[in-house]
């Protein structure tokens, strides 16, 4: 039995032995075949060449440009698996559809249902721009219009142009832009359009599918989808022009480059140009005239306003009901525009009552859009109840108590009467001003006088200083001028002017009680030094216009932020702009067609198209002590051409397009690029 076991024992030994010997080979056979693919590898990119073709279409149901279709389901099958990136943005039916289209991309395949009835002997069209690419690499299949029929024909012709904003020239990226055969004002009004498209990141729109035809073209940014205005808030565009599709054989360069820097080819290619291809629309926004009562607020005390959606020349009327007398009770002070009024109360018993309540009378907008006169009643809460203001009134004088005490207490001067605060007086003006600024003057409550003979100006000549000649003007509101002459009475922000002289020091000097408002708050004594800086440290910008000349013109001087800097009206054509800032800066210029000195925008129901605004296509570089004149034909390059880039915040979508990364794989790995693949 012994003997018998060690020869099994030899036997099973012997069985492993050759397991693993097996085993090894198979280890290493594993890891010469491993190897060997590696060194097979080398030549050739990491998992092969990458896919760069873009989708291709391989039939349609219905098929393309198929007639007399009476479908609503659309199916299109591709070559390989697609995706469509936000299809509710960037595909467009048209005609325009009310009920919004289903869309689903699935595999090799593209679903459309369209939910409204199809219209009789109408081409329809869904355009889906660049939203279509594979679904592995993203190639793009480019811009992919798909058509179809009711009638016995396909319409072909197409319309293109731009939309920029009036004001301003920006590109306008998604605003719907639709044509009309009812040449009529109202159709725009009352029907939705014809055929429709939207605009890209350039503001640039195709229309297609268009029948023969005369149309007029509109903008909208349809808010509430209906594809016609209904608002008065939303924006839009339109022109006088009557549009005529039209199409023409033409000749196009096409440029195959070989990489980023190095052209392959240059082709000339025969295509069908359609016509008009400039149309520009420039976008507006109507000035809000529908008045509604918004709001009643109290931030201070002394004050309170009432905030409208628009103005009106004839103030509310108010009737006191927890209060008598409210049309002396009160200094009301509206806005330029009239949509807000701030009213200061000169009564200290009411500035110190938290609640008022009011009858306002005032002019509101009705159902019809007629302005009716309305009755409210309104309830005005103070921000910080009088509690509140008493309590840290008491804990000042207490502390102004203690101080004095203390003073008291060490042998220091101290007072035995409170002193009122004075009047919170603002002078801003920098240490250096060019020679055409001014001193502004801001003051937090309503004047009631001012003693001229406690304001004094005072300039320095060698060593000496003396009386300086000056005037104070009214500023309306923070930035513009009130006529010569306006009575300074309940006003809060002025402005002193003089003849300033360059590289002279100034001194602007307010004795105490030189000012008091209608509480009778004073100010006290001010003294503010400033001096004017030299000529030389400034740049001249003369602009020489050769067109528009005959025309009302406000040329505008814009910093890189695309503000305005300065605006003077062109003379006999030109425009001077003088102590400038060494800086970069760009030109714009609106004719002002009414003559008010700022741009007015459109209104389509009275016919009236925006002012029209007009950049200079560079920037203009101005040097200290140094003069530059530029020559300027507004008119030389289509609006769209015309703003400079730098100042263009809306920038153009990042085109998709092939990657082209088998051409930069092969460079990498010093081998030539398969002929299939360029």
């Amino acid at each position: 039995m012994k003997e018998r076991y060690n020869m099994d024992k030899a036997h099973t030994t012997q069985r492993t032995s050759r397991l693993n010997w097996q085993l090894c080979r198979f280890a290493l056979l594993l890891f010469t075949l491993a190897l060997v693919a590696a060194c097979a590898r080398m030549g050739n990119p990491d998992g092969g060449w990458y896919d760069e073709t873009p989708p291709r279409v391989v039939g349609a149901s219905p098929t393309e440009k198929a007639t007399g279709v009476k479908t609503r389901k659309l199916h299109i099958r591709f070559n390989e698996f697609i995706k469509i990136e936000n299809a509710t943005e960037n595909v467009v039916v048209s005609p325009p559809q009310l009920e919004t289209p289903d869309i689903k991309a699935g595999g090799k395949s593209i679903d459309i249902e369209l939910k409204d009835s199809l219209k009789a002997n109408t081409t329809y069209t869904v355009d889906f721009s660049d939203a279509i690419t594979d679904n592995n690499e993203g190639n793009p299949l480019g811009n992919y219009t798909y058509s179809f029929s009711t009638g016995e024909h396909i319409d072909t012709m197409e319309v293109s142009g731009w939309v920029l904003a009036a004001e301003n020239l920006e590109p306008v990226k998604g605003i719907l832009v639709g044509l009309y055969a009812n040449l009529a004002d109202s159709a725009f009004r009352t029907q939705p359009m014809l055929r429709v498209a939207k605009t890209d990141g350039r503001g640039h729109f195709v229309i297609r599918g268009i029948a023969p035809g005369k149309y007029r073209v509109y903008a909208l940014q349809d808010v509430d989808g209906d594809y016609h205005l209904t608002q008065k808030g939303e924006e839009m565009a339109f022109n006088r022009e009557i549009i005529v599709p039209s199409s023409k054989p033409d000749v196009r360069q096409d440029t195959l480059w070989r990489d980023s820097l190095r052209i392959d080819s240059i082709s000339r290619v025969s295509y069908t140009h359609f016509l008009p291809d400039n149309i520009t629309l420039r976008a507006f926004t109507h000035v809000q005239t529908d008045r509604f009562f918004t709001k009643a607020e109290r931030t201070l005390p002394e004050c309170f306003s009432l905030v409208f959606t628009a103005g009106n020349n004839e103030l509310p009327v108010l009737r006191g009901l927890n209060f008598n007398n409210a049309e002396r009770a009160f200094i009301a002070m509206p806005t330029a525009k009239k949509d807000t009024i701030t009213y200061w109360i000169k009564d200290s018993a009411l500035i110190n009552q938290d609640t008022l309540r009011m009858q306002m009378q005032y002019w509101s907008t009705d159902t019809t859009g007629q302005l009716r006169m309305k009755q409210d009643t309104i309830e005005v809460l103070a921000k910080t109840p009088y509690a509140k203001r008493l309590k840290e009134k008491q804990k000042k004088a207490e502390e102004w108590k203690k101080a004095q005490d203390k003073a008291q207490k060490k042998g220091e001067p101290f007072e035995t009467i409170m002193r009122p605060e004075a009047l919170k007086v603002e002078v801003k003006v920098n240490n250096s001003i060019a020679p055409d600024e001014n001193v502004r003057i801001e003051l937090p409550t309503p004047l009631q006088s001012l003693d001229s003979t406690k304001v004094h100006l005072y300039s320095k000549r060698d060593t000496l200083w003396y009386e300086a000649r000056y005037r104070i003007r009214v500023r309306e509101g923070g930035d513009s001028l009130a006529p010569v002459g306006t009575n300074l009475l309940h006003k809060r922000w002025l402005e002193l002017q003089a003849e300033w002289k360059p590289g002279v020091e100034y001194s602007f000097e307010l004795d105490s009680l030189a000012l008091t408002d209608i509480y009778g708050t004073t100010s006290g004594k001010i003294k503010q030094g400033f001096k004017v800086r030299e000529d030389k440290e400034f740049a001249t910008l003369a602009v020489s216009l050769t067109a528009l000349t005959d025309s009302n013109v406000v040329v505008q001087l814009l910093n890189g932020q695309d503000a305005v800097v300065k605006q003077t009206r062109a003379l006999a054509g030109t425009a001077n702009f003088y102590y400038l800032q060494p800086a970069t800066y760009y030109l714009r210029l609106f004719v002002d067609r009414n003559g008010n000195g700022r741009w007015d925008t459109g209104d389509f129901y009275r016919g009236e198209e925006p002012e029209t605004v007009y950049y200079f296509p560079e920037e203009i570089e101005c040097k200290a002590n140094w003069d530059a004149t530029r020559t300027w034909n507004p008119t030389a390059k289509p609006l769209n051409e015309q703003k400079p880039g730098k100042i263009t915040k809306q920038k153009p979508d990042k085109g998709k397009s092939i990657k082209r990364r088998n051409r930069e794989r092969a460079r990498e790995l010093g081998i030539p690029l398969p002929p299939e693949l360029k």
